[in-house]
């Protein structure tokens, strides 16, 4: 295990995993098969398309008619090959910075990432990651490799310096979007802090282009229990913003807040048929991604 990625993957949470799928194997294979919605027709192999050649492609399967004609290396997919294509977008904004337990929720979301594109690949799927806020900050394709794990944990960790502006969704999306070759299955994992009508524009984008969407909305307890007693001094961490106030005073109004906001993600969210869950970041990582795929399992049925 490499430095980066102990600092995602902690020995703890790896032996957890590592359990997870042994114990829950049925369900993970159950989920994955049944997202990479196959378009077999009887045995038969079928030519689906040209993709231009990256770099770690399998030099077997470049068309080297193609690369006589026009000096440039394309790759032939087919529509045999239905592993599926996990892209992870994950939001660096400084909103994801707030902890009040030992992860603060970008630690949370990234922890959550590499668990998933672990469990990808060890299934033989293709996973990439980006890390954004108000523009992409890095990024990476998705890979099958099992090894295209330690670039993924590179990314997640060269979040580089956070941007003190709010996230936005829409240019950062569609920016996304377009660097992604086929359609695939994108989870997107984030506090939503921000433009909800971009978020709400950028998933309506990425399944107009054909993607499998999934929405992780991570949060801490405090913002969604509001526990605060006493006087108290809130500042923004994207906004210059701050206000001191007896927080007892603010605690019906602040939750009825949060509820009409949390109930307008889920109305974008089924808008754009995409699978929302709500994650505290007090919740631990084996228990979130058994519940996640649960849920997938039993929509996949």
């Amino acid at each position: 295990m490499t430095p980066a990625s102990k600092r995602f993957l902690h020995p703890e949470a790896v032996a957890r995993i590592a359990h997870l799928e042994l114990r829950a194997r049925a369900v993970v294979e159950g989920v994955l098969a049944g997202l990479h919605k196959s378009p077999y027709k009887g045995q038969s192999v079928e030519f689906l398309q040209h993709r231009e050649y990256s770099r770690g492609d399998d030099l077997r399967r470049v068309d080297w008619k193609v690369w006589g004609r026009q000096d440039r290396l394309y790759i032939k997919e087919f529509e045999e090959e239905t592993n599926l294509r996990l892209t992870l977008l994950v939001d660096g904004s400084a909103s994801m910075d707030y902890a009040s337990g030992p992860l603060s929720k970008y630690d949370y979301a990234a922890t959550l990432a590499a668990s998933l594109a672990w469990l990808g690949l060890s299934h033989g799927d293709a996973a990439g990651c980006a890390v954004f806020d108000d523009t992409v900050r890095s990024n990476v394709p998705a890979r099958m490799k099992r090894s295209h794990l330690a670039s993924i944990i590179e990314v997640l960790e060269a979040r580089g310096a956070v941007s003190p502006q709010p996230t936005a969704f829409l240019p950062a999306l569609r920016g996304l979007s377009e660097t992604l070759p086929r359609r695939g299955l994108v989870i997107i994992i984030s506090d939503l802090l921000g433009d909800r009508d971009g978020i709400a524009k950028g998933m309506q984008m990425l399944r107009r282009r054909g993607h499998d969407l999934v929405l992780l909305h991570v949060m801490d307890d405090d913002e969604l229990d509001f526990p605060f007693d006493g006087p108290t001094r809130f500042e923004g961490l994207e906004l210059p913003d701050h206000i001191a106030c007896n927080p007892r005073a603010l605690r019906a109004g602040y939750l009825a807040e949060l509820e009409s906001f949390l109930s307008g993600v889920r109305q974008d969210a089924a808008a754009a048929r995409c699978d929302y869950s709500l994650i505290r970041t007090s919740e631990p990582l084996d228990t979130a991604l058994v519940r996640f795929l649960s849920r997938r399992a039993s929509l996949a049925v």
